[in-house]
């Protein structure tokens, strides 16, 4: 089943991957995500403490932080740090790299940014009244070029 080709809209075929275990293919298939995949990352950022190191990691930018620091930073246990590292990267919102001993976590700026974009497509039918605010709020981000606020 893995070796099974699924059609897209923007890329000719994509490899099937079971729900779940999202990749950036899930995301860039077209403008927007599959309902079960945004799901999946809502859920997984709908606890605290994944949330918050998914947001640590945001504002780390490109470099990333490693598990060490995370778990510093966060004051969480090291077992406890390593189970939310393994949902929020199953579902493809972090990655992780290999940098000497030590083990560095990054957000996936473009999964964010397709979640983001699933959950404003279409918004409000068109309603400038609401949807102005919404915008606003993405153009005052603090990301510059690289990612970083």
């Amino acid at each position: 089943m893995a070796d099974e080709m699924v059609p897209t809209t923007r890329l000719a075929t994509v490899p099937y991957i079971p729900v779940g275990i999202l990749t950036l293919r899930h995301f860039r298939y077209s403008r927007t995500m599959e309902l079960k995949n945004a799901a999946a990352a809502l859920s997984a950022l709908g606890h605290t403490g994944r949330l918050s190191i998914f947001r640590l990691l945001v504002q780390a930018g490109r470099e990333g932080v490693a598990a060490g620091e995370i778990a510093r930073r966060l004051a969480v246990p090291p077992n406890t740090l390593s189970s939310n590292l393994n949902i929020l990267s199953n579902v493809g919102l972090i990655d992780s790299r290999r940098e000497g001993r030590s083990i560095i976590y990054t957000a996936r700026y473009e999964n964010m940014t397709a979640l983001l974009e699933y959950l404003m497509e279409d918004c409000c039918n068109g309603a400038p009244e609401i949807c102005a605010p919404l915008a606003d709020v993405a153009l005052k981000s603090r990301c510059g070029k690289e990612g970083r606020a």
